[in-house]
């Protein structure tokens, strides 16, 4: 049952639904986010750990072999191709404890802005050669990157990435006026990591996995850059959704314009860094993707472990006027708190069959998995 894996679900935030397990059932897909906070100080630190049997790793393994995803997007894995088949074959395909192995065959990981040098200063340090100078804050090239791992086949001749979309382009954007000489401005790429449309071909059927990871609206000043950012990258995806003809400035990094074919099934996933009461994100935020008209976003996964550690921390968790069973994401007692801010959000035509929060309640014996990463993994049961 999803209650074992620390999770349950409700459609909506007054009212719990009995969980249900339906992740063998025919025609359902599992389709999880899970930042795993696995990344290195340095290019390589990462596949070295992992050759070398890294425990945190085992225990991110398992939790995804408990949450059993046929598709995932792994957050903060630093691009790296050699850890990430590592990680595929020598963890997740090898049972850790008693959980079954998983097997995701389909791997795939984008080119990622995270620690690119922009040769800029654009934190306003003094220096130009800093993590908060590159392209998306990072130390070098991939740190934090993301990945996605697949039971199905990932269509990646077909994928389009938005990595080097420029900020100023977006029409309207929130960009903080004046803090940045116009010449600096009109490079900035909008994406903090990179937005990515994945098609997976699940039987005779595609569904585009919208993939991407937000900056978080934090770490910055009174000029808001940070929140302004995530607030546009979210955007960004809405914009992509509502596919507007007009949209010349919409333009992949092949060079292809345009939005998702109305037509088109999706999931948008991703540690989006926004929640839709609290926190620190702009207002209405995420609100343009909850309430995209192309968006199902009724169903609400929640778990056990996120209500009571909500009440045991405390804190700023006692203003917060979200329901902290939905919360993804343990900050702790101090602003933000606990927060809701990892989603798998699909189009309306997909059906939700289930899903829920692996964080386990105190008293559920897979607790000790509940500190692997300060976010929690996240799936949902999808079909058509």
């Amino acid at each position: 049952m999803l209650a074992s894996l620390g999770g349950s679900c409700h459609p909506n935030a007054a009212e719990e639904a009995a969980p249900v397990e339906l992740s063998d059932a025919p025609g359902v897909v599992r389709v999880a986010v899970f930042n795993a906070s696995l990344f290195g100080d340095r290019p390589g630190d990462l596949a070295q750990s992992l050759a070398a049997g890294d425990d945190t790793a085992r225990a991110v393994a398992e939790v995804l072999q408990r949450v059993a995803p046929d598709v995932v997007l792994l957050a903060e894995f630093d691009e790296d191709a050699r850890a990430l088949a590592r990680f595929a074959s020598d963890y997740l395909a090898a049972a850790q404890g008693d959980a079954a192995p998983l097997v995701l065959p389909h791997l795939w990981a984008p080119r990622c802005n995270t620690g690119v040098p922009s040769g800029r200063d654009l934190d306003h340090d003094g220096r130009a050669d800093g993590p908060g100078d590159a392209w998306g804050f990072g130390a070098f090239p991939g740190q934090y990157c993301f990945a996605i791992l697949s039971r199905f086949p990932l269509l990646t001749d077909q994928a389009r990435t938005f990595a080097e979309l420029r900020w100023a382009t977006l029409p309207g954007h929130g960009m903080p006026p004046g803090f940045w000489p116009e010449d600096i401005a009109g490079e900035l790429r909008l994406s903090s990591k990179s937005h990515v449309d994945m098609p997976v071909a699940v039987g005779d059927r595609i569904l585009h996995l919208l993939a991407a990871h937000p900056t978080p609206p934090t770490f910055d000043g009174p000029e808001d850059r940070n929140g302004r950012r995530n607030a546009d990258e979210l955007r960004l995806w809405a914009e992509y959704l509502s596919n507007d003809p007009s949209a010349s400035w919409l333009i992949d990094d092949r060079g292809q314009r345009g939005g998702l074919p109305i037509e088109a099934s999706f999931v948008v996933i991703g540690d989006l860094n926004a929640d839709p009461n609290d926190g620190d994100s702009r207002p209405g935020a995420i609100q343009r993707l909850l309430e995209h008209p192309r968006v199902g976003a009724s169903f609400v996964p929640t778990s056990v472990g996120a209500r009571t550690k909500s009440e045991t921390d405390g804190g700023i968790n006692r203003t917060h006027r979200g329901d902290p069973a939905a919360d993804t994401a343990d900050f702790g007692d101090e602003r933000p708190g606990n927060l809701r801010v990892d989603y798998v959000l699909p189009s309306r035509d997909v059906k939700v069959r289930g899903g829920g929060v692996f964080w386990p309640g105190p008293d559920d014996p897979l607790a000790r998995l509940s500190d692997v990463s300060d976010h929690h993994g996240v799936w949902l049961d999808l079909a058509w």
